[in-house]
């Protein structure tokens, strides 16, 4: 199959390599003439999309950056989540929000494949995920009884297009993409978009519960889940409660909710504890300040290890402003998305915060620093953004805890 690919962002290229691998004919481009791209054995275009080979091309891939354009317009009837059907078939659950959709998504996965359905879990490229295009080829090849996908909250109406969503799982809405969103209102009101006319699983505690949820379907709220769970911190339990509830949607007894959530481990990446000389050592990604206010406001830290984020995402350096309001001894910035040291040091002139400020440019120095300070302080924390430097991290720190 010729395959046109739209787009050449995180999302574009992990279609790319899904295409490829299977065999299929890829065209690619993007307006973008000033990138860096090394696609082997793809014909690609820079600067401009040629609509003469998109048109001679069996489906079309598109960026979610791109809907609602004139390529959109002239394309959408060759979309690749049209011209196959597979994705359509199986219950759909889409897991959106700002923050908890990766565990919250991993959670019902987790129950509804250890109870013996067929589940396919995947989500957007940026979350970590292989894409959405994954999801489409491999339920064209494979059959499955539900689908679990994670929807970033910058690709709603991408989602909305390209599948049949049985549940929407609406985790939480916080500062997070407002580059994109422009503003709270907006998120909200395309949010709302999103749920009309589906049944929603949506947190009691949501301040705009009703805003959000008057043109759904059916509406079913929940609470923090106070069963047993191998995750630690209240913004989990927020999380568990949310797949306990789905799953009830989806007609899954309690009791079998309980056995498998009990036994769940963390997503890689994702808030971790470790102990290091006695220390406790926290790592996990927290890439936007609603999901650090979450994590400070269930402990103080001693010594805090910070990623910054893109350069062009400058508004996630309010990340600062809520460590600011419980400062650490120690501050450690490095490079997490992006080499932006010099950025939060900048941010960090207006909060005057009391913390010795240091900085690391090497993440692999992050490990040992660890053990150096886990002599002297009890509580360590390694957040922020650059969720591949903090698996890492991770890693080393599990290495790290096991010899100790």
């Amino acid at each position: 199959m010729k395959v046109a690919v739209l787009g050449l962002g995180a999302e574009g290229l992990k279609a790319v390599e899904s295409l490829r691998k299977r065999g299929h004919r890829v065209y690619a481009s993007d307006i973008r003439a000033d990138i860096d791209l090394n696609l082997e054995g793809v014909d690609v275009d820079l600067g401009f999309h040629d609509t003469e080979r998109i048109a001679s091309s069996d489906a079309v891939v598109l960026s979610p950056s791109i809907f609602g354009t004139g390529l959109w317009e002239s394309f959408s009837d060759r979309l690749l989540c049209r011209v196959l059907r597979g994705h359509r078939d199986p219950v759909t659950v889409a897991v959106t929000g700002t923050n908890g959709k990766t565990t919250t998504a991993s959670m019902i996965a987790h129950v509804l494949e250890s109870s013996g359905w067929r589940v396919l879990l995947g989500g957007n490229a940026g979350g970590g995920f292989d894409g959405y295009t994954e999801i489409i080829l491999r339920a064209a090849e494979e059959e499955f009884d539900y689908i679990v996908v994670e929807v970033c909250d910058m690709t709603l109406e991408f989602a909305s297009e390209c599948f049949d969503i049985d549940l929407a799982v609406i985790t939480n809405l916080g500062e997070d993409h407002l580059n994109f969103h422009g503003s709270m209102e907006n998120y909200r009101e395309s949010m709302a978009s999103f749920l009309e006319g589906r049944a929603v699983v949506i947190s009691a505690d949501e301040p705009h519960l009703e805003e959000l949820t008057s043109g759904a379907r059916s509406v079913m709220e929940y609470t923090p889940y106070r069963g047993e769970l191998v995750l630690e911190g209240e913004f989990n339990r927020l999380n568990a409660g949310a797949a306990a509830e789905a799953l009830k949607f989806l007609g899954v007894p309690s009791d079998v909710i309980s056995r498998h959530l009990s036994v769940f481990r963390p997503v890689a990446g994702r808030i971790r504890s470790f102990t290091v000389n006695d220390a406790l050592v926290v790592a996990g990604k927290t890439d936007n300040p609603h999901a650090m206010r979450a994590l400070l406001r269930e402990s103080n830290f001693d010594v805090i290890f910070l990623g910054t984020p893109r350069r062009s995402e400058e508004w996630r350096l309010g990340i600062l402003d809520e460590i600011a309001e419980s400062p650490p001894e120690i501050l450690v910035l490095f490079p997490g998305l992006d080499d932006t040291i010099d950025m939060a040091l900048e941010h960090l002139k207006s909060l005057r915060i009391p913390s010795e400020i240091l900085t690391v440019h090497d993440p692999g120095d992050i490990p040992e620093m660890v053990r150096e300070f886990s002599r002297e302080y009890r509580r360590i924390l390694v957040a922020g953004n650059g969720q591949d430097v903090i698996i890492r991290v991770q890693e080393e720190l599990e290495g790290l805890a096991s010899c100790l």
